[in-house]
């Protein structure tokens, strides 16, 4: 079974029910506690509507001495989230910590991306990467910045900084 498919390009691409039912429990659990990849943070922000903390297993993105997320379904629930919060949240990876998101305008978020393509491909290896990039972004496994750049608005792309 490959990667979710993410790469058409919709405002919101949601992930299969079997995913969402293991990222929420096993995938919560295991980067809770620090047993997932070493980039890997659960995002806790107040639903939008139910005001419930909702957790989030996502990949932090470093580039340019900054800290990044990734929105690799696009407009997804925790976007919406945060955005909702005004940016507010808590990055849990063995202990909390508070944190302002700032969202990426658009013109700026290809070099991010491709930060984030490139540590898929140490993480994951060039083949598994090229699946991941085709999958998720509907790109070429290598692809130029101007590409990236013609589909970032479908992504969005979230600065972290000590709240």
């Amino acid at each position: 079974m490959g990667p979710q498919d993410y790469s058409a390009r919709t405002t919101y691409r949601p992930p299969a029910a079997w995913y969402r039912r293991l990222n929420r429990s096993l995938g919560v659990l295991l980067t809770s506690l620090g047993l997932a990849p070493g980039d890997a943070v659960v995002l806790v922000a107040r639903g939008r509507r139910s005001g419930k903390r909702r957790r989030t297993p996502l990949l932090t993105t470093p580039y340019r001495g900054r800290d990044y997320l990734v929105a690799l379904a696009g407009e997804s629930g925790w976007v919406r989230n945060v955005r909702a919060n005004a940016g507010s949240a808590v990055l849990r990876r063995r202990r909390a910590r508070t944190v302002h998101l700032a969202e990426v305008p658009v013109d700026e978020r290809a070099p991010i991306i491709a930060a984030y393509l490139h540590r898929g491909r140490e993480r994951s290896g060039p083949e598994a990467a090229a699946t991941q990039t085709r999958s998720y972004f509907g790109l070429t496994p290598d692809p130029s910045l101007d590409e990236i750049a013609r589909i970032a608005s479908f992504y969005p792309v979230f600065e972290i900084a000590d709240g």
